[in-house]
C-alpha cells in the first residue's frame, strides 16, 4: 500500500496503474498565511482554495491557520470543506452555524472508506489542542475527544477495519509539547490491539518519522510546500485487499517498525501483536526536477498534462490579478531566519531592526527617542537576495499586527522590557485578543534547518544546470538520488535513520532566535535618553508589555496604550516601505542570489 502526503493530481503519478495498491493522498491543513496567492485576497484563501480543490485528496483536515480569523473559518466551512465532502475530516473542530446558532463539525467527524483495491480504512482528523481560534469555532481537546461516544463507537466500528489513519495538523512526535497524537493513538490501540495505526502529522514544520509500536508509525513531511512526503507499507492483513502486496519491477518496503537507533520499538502504549508489516518513507524536495525524475514518462513533452497546464494558467492569471509580481525593490543580500546566530551578518533580524527604525515613525513624535519591540514570530521565512515583491512581503511577514505604544516611559524602565520578555515564555495570543496571530520557532520546536524560499517554485536555469547530470526517467522512491555536489537543504534523522531524504543535501546550520527583537530610533548622538516612547505589536501590549513594565518597576495599565501609527500600517507593511526607500539600486534588474546556505 502506498500513502502520499500533499499529492499532486492523481493523473500525474509516478507509478503505473498496475502498482496502485491503495494510494491515498492527504493534506494536513494550514492553507493560509505565507503566500500572496492566499493572503492578498479577501477573505484570505478566496482565490487559492479553488486552486487547491483541483487536487484529488482522499483525506484532508484543518490547520490552526484556518481558524484565527472568523471569515476564513467560515469560508473553510461553507466552501472548502463542502468541495471535499466526507473526505474533509475535522474530528475535534466545530464552528457555529449562523443559520442555527449551534456548533457543528466543520467537516466530517471520521471517514470510513474502502480503497479501490479493497483496503478498509477508518480515518480521524485531529488538530492539536489549539486555543488561538476566533470565538466562532471550537477545538475539542484530545483528552475529551477520546471519551466521546461517537469516537469510541467509530473505533469499535461494526464493519471490518484494516487500517486506522490519524491525520492532523499535529506533531507526530508524541513528546512534543503540542502533540496530541499520542492520546488518540493510545485510545485506539487500547481498544483495537491488532489493527495497524498510521499517523500523518504537521504543525512543527519538520521532516520526521516516528515508530509507535510494531504496527504503528507516524510521518511528518516538512513545511510551506517544500516537501512531499511519501510512505509505503506492506503486510496489512485484509480479507478484501485485491492488490499486490509485493509488486514486481519496483523496490518494496522492507523495514519493520523498529527504531534504527536502538533496534527496539517504543510507544506510549505498545501492542504485543505479531506483525508482518514493513515500511518505507521518503522526503521529496518539492520542485519539478524531483517530480519529473521519479515520474513514469517524464520527458518534458509528456510530463505536462492538460489538467496541470490549466491549473498553471489559472495560477498565472490569478497572480496577475493580484499584482503579486509588483516590485518594491532589490534585496541586496540574503537574510535568513535561523541559519545564522541572532545579530550576525545575514541574520534577518538585523535587517528587521534597521527597517523598523527607518519606517515605524509617528511624524508628530519623530524626534522623541523610541524603542520598538517586535515578536520574532512575525517573520515567517527567509528573504533571499533579488527582487522583493508584493508576493514576497507575504512570504516573509504575512501578518497584519499594528504598532501600539506607551509614551514617555523612563528609559531606565523601558530598557529592561526586552530582557524580561526574552527570559520568559514565548508570547501567544489569548483567544479574546483581537490582534493578529503570531507564532515562533519556539512554538514549533524547530530542530531542522530551513531551506531557500524558492523551494516551491520550478528551479531556475542555474539550478537546472546544477542537476543536469540527472537523467529524466522513472526512478523508484526507495532509492536516493546521488548528486556529485551537494546543495544546501534538509539533512534529516528520524526513527528509521538517515536515508529518508530523496535528494542528499549539505546541512544548513540552525540557531534558535530570541522571543523578541528591539530597534532603537531617534536616540541622542551621545549618551542615553531620559525617556522614550515604548512601541510594540498590538497583540503583546496588555498581556506581556504591561507585566514586563511592572516587573521593571513601572506603573502602567492597558489604558495607557494607544496606537503609535495608523493601525493599517502593520508588520506586513514596514518591509515594503523600507524596500521602496532603500532598495532601489538595480531596479528593475535585480541581481539574484543563490539562496539560503550559499555564499553569494
Amino acid at each position: 500500500m502506498f500513502v502520499v502526503r500533499n499529492l499532486m493530481p492523481k493523473e500525474r503519478l509516478w507509478l503505473p496503474e498496475r502498482l496502485w495498491n491503495g494510494l491515498i493522498g492527504q493534506s494536513q491543513g494550514d492553507l493560509h498565511d505565507g503566500n500572496g496567492l492566499s493572503d492578498a485576497s479577501t477573505p484570505n484563501g478566496a482565490i487559492s482554495n479553488p486552486i487547491f480543490e483541483n487536487v484529488d485528496y482522499d483525506i484532508l483536515t484543518i490547520g490552526n491557520h484556518e481558524l484565527y480569523v472568523s471569515e476564513v473559518a467560515y469560508e473553510t466551512f461553507n466552501q472548502f470543506s463542502k468541495a471535499y465532502g466526507d473526505r474533509y475530516v475535522t474530528s475535534n473542530v466545530q464552528i457555529i452555524n449562523p443559520a442555527t446558532g449551534n456548533f457543528e463539525y466543520i467537516g466530517s467527524k471520521y471517514r470510513y472508506f474502502t480503497t479501490d483495491h479493497g483496503l478498509r480504512i477508518m480515518a480521524f482528523g485531529v488538530l492539536f489542542d489549539f486555543t488561538g481560534n476566533s470565538n466562532v469555532s471550537k477545538v475539542i481537546k484530545a483528552k475529551d475527544l477520546v471519551k466521546e461516544a461517537w469516537f469510541l463507537d467509530a473505533v469499535k466500528y461494526p464493519q471490518p477495519i484494516d487500517l486506522f489513519i490519524i491525520t492532523g495538523h499535529n506533531p507526530v512526535d508524541t513528546t512534543a509539547s503540542s502533540s496530541t497524537i499520542g492520546t488518540i493513538y493510545s485510545t485506539i490501540r487500547g481498544l483495537r490491539p491488532n489493527v495497524p495505526i498510521q499517523a500523518f502529522g504537521g504543525h512543527t514544520h519538520i521532516r520526521d518519522f516516528k515508530v509507535y509500536d510494531t504496527m504503528s508509525t507516524g510521518l511528518e513531511s516538512g513545511r510551506y510546500c517544500e516537501t512531499l512526503g511519501w510512505m509505503s507499507m506492506s503486510g496489512i492483513n485484509s480479507s478484501t485487499f485485491k492488490g499486490n502486496q509485493k509488486p514486481r519491477g519496483v523496490p518494496n518496503p522492507t523495514q519493520k517498525a523498529i527504531k534504527v537507533s536502538n533496534g527496539t520499538s517504543s510507544a506510549p502504549n505498545s501492542t504485543t501483536a505479531a506483525s508482518n508489516l514493513v515500511y518505507s518513507r521518503r522526503y521529496l524536495d518539492w520542485n519539478r526536477l524531483t517530480f519529473s525524475y521519479h515520474a513514469v514518462g517524464s520527458q518534458d513533452s509528456t510530463f505536462d498534462l492538460h489538467s496541470g497546464q490549466r491549473v498553471t494558467n489559472e495560477i498565472t492569471q490569478d497572480r496577475k490579478k493580484l499584482n503579486l509580481t509588483a516590485l518594491y525593490g532589490c534585496a541586496p543580500e540574503t537574510y535568513c531566519q535561523s541559519c545564522k546566530p541572532f545579530g550576525a551578518d545575514g541574520n534577518i533580524f538585523g535587517l528587521i531592526q534597521t527597517a523598523l527604525a527607518a519606517t515605524v515613525i509617528n511624524e508628530s513624535r519623530a524626534d522623541i527617542p523610541r524603542l520598538i519591540i517586535v515578536n520574532t514570530g512575525h517573520i515567517r521565512f527567509d528573504l533571499v537576495k533579488g527582487p522583493f515583491t508584493f508576493d514576497d512581503s507575504f512570504i516573509v511577514s504575512p501578518f497584519d499586527d499594528a504598532f501600539q505604544f506607551i509614551p514617555n516611559v523612563p528609559y531606565s524602565i523601558a530598557s529592561q522590557v526586552l530582557g524580561i520578555l526574552n527570559a520568559g515564555a514565548f508570547q501567544k495570543r489569548s483567544t479574546d485578543d483581537s490582534a493578529s496571530h503570531l507564532l515562533s520557532t519556539h512554538d514549533f520546536s524547530f530542530n531542522t534547518p530551513l531551506i531557500p524560499t524558492d523551494a516551491c517554485t520550478a528551479p531556475d536555469d542555474q539550478a537546472k544546470a546544477q542537476h543536469s547530470h540527472l537523467r529524466r526517467r522513472a526512478e523508484p522512491l526507495t532509492r536516493n538520488r546521488r548528486a556529485t555536489a551537494l546543495t544546501p537543504g534538509y539533512v534529516t534523522t528520524d526513527d528509521f535513520g538517515t536515508n529518508g531524504d530523496d535528494t542528499p543535501h549539505s546541512a544548513i546550520p540552525f540557531f534558535r532566535q530570541p522571543n523578541d527583537a528591539q530597534a532603537n530610533a531617534s536616540f541622542p548622538t551621545t549618551g542615553l535618553p531620559e525617556k522614550v516612547d515604548l512601541v510594540f505589536l498590538d497583540f503583546i501590549g496588555a498581556n506581556y508589555i504591561i507585566p514586563a513594565l511592572t516587573k521593571a518597576g513601572g506603573k502602567y495599565t492597558k489604558e495607557d496604550i494607544s496606537y503609535y501609527v495608523d493601525k493599517e500600517f502593520t508588520t506586513n507593511s514596514y518591509l515594503p516601505a523600507y524596500a521602496r526607500k532603500f532598495w532601489q539600486a538595480n531596479v528593475p534588474n535585480c541581481p539574484v542570489g543563490k539562496g539560503v546556505g550559499y555564499e553569494d
